[in-house]
């Protein structure tokens, strides 16, 4: 891949990701003129890897935009459709990091008509210099859990499960308008059974031994 822009008034942003341990880093290099600019890396924990990379994006965008003499911005990253995701007036989780990103290219947009920016897709496989730079550095990094043994997507699930149930039942139990005459719902070791999302579990699966407990819960 050549660079046949490479002018004073241009920047070129290369972004990448890395996810270890359920911690992302998300790395851009800003280039002026073929020549290193900044340089920003941000640590996230449980991001996936879609929105860690859009924010490496977002971050080198508003680098390249603060610059007064930058005219036209490059963007390349190793998959096209999260640029896409950027101008899609639709709601999809990644929204946030787009509204952010489409107010900074307003502002840059606003400064001359004659400002440009471009979005290039160059898969690591290729190996490109600038590329392979920012990919190198992405997977140098190993920040130290904050929580070692409670980084899990599913400890996460476990925390949020556990706050909603007894949010809920403090609110239930102050209520003056609940009903009376409850039922508790019993596996079939007379256990009560207590509702759960750990790796998406379901609810009904705790009833299997009883047709009618499974439909009364049903």
């Amino acid at each position: 891949m050549v660079l046949s822009n490479s002018t004073p008034s241009s920047a070129l942003v290369v972004t990448d990701t890395s996810i270890k341990d359920n911690i992302a880093t998300s790395i851009a290099h800003v280039h002026q003129a073929d020549s290193p600019l900044i340089k920003t890396v941000h640590h996230a924990v449980f991001v996936t890897s879609s929105k860690a990379e859009l924010f490496a994006m977002r971050c080198g965008i508003n680098q390249a935009c603060n610059k007064d003499n930058i005219s036209k911005i490059v963007v390349i990253i190793d998959s096209i459709h999260l640029a896409k995701c950027i101008f899609d007036s639709s709601s999809h989780p990644l929204q946030s990091h787009s509204a952010a990103i489409l107010s900074k290219l307003q502002l840059f947009f606003n400064k001359s008509q004659d400002n440009s920016i471009e979005f290039w897709e160059c898969p690591s496989h290729l190996k490109w210099r600038f590329h392979k730079d920012v990919d190198k550095d992405s997977k140098l990094f190993k920040p130290t859990p904050i929580f070692p043994c409670k980084n899990s997507w599913d400890f996460c699930k476990k925390t949020d499960s556990n706050d909603i149930v007894n949010q809920w039942k403090i609110c239930f139990q102050a209520s003056d308008s609940k009903g009376n005459n409850f039922l508790d719902l019993l596996d079939n070791d007379y256990n009560i059974i207590k509702p759960s999302y750990i790796k998406g579990g379901l609810w009904l699966q705790a009833f299997g031994h009883s047709n009618s407990l499974c439909t009364r819960a049903t």
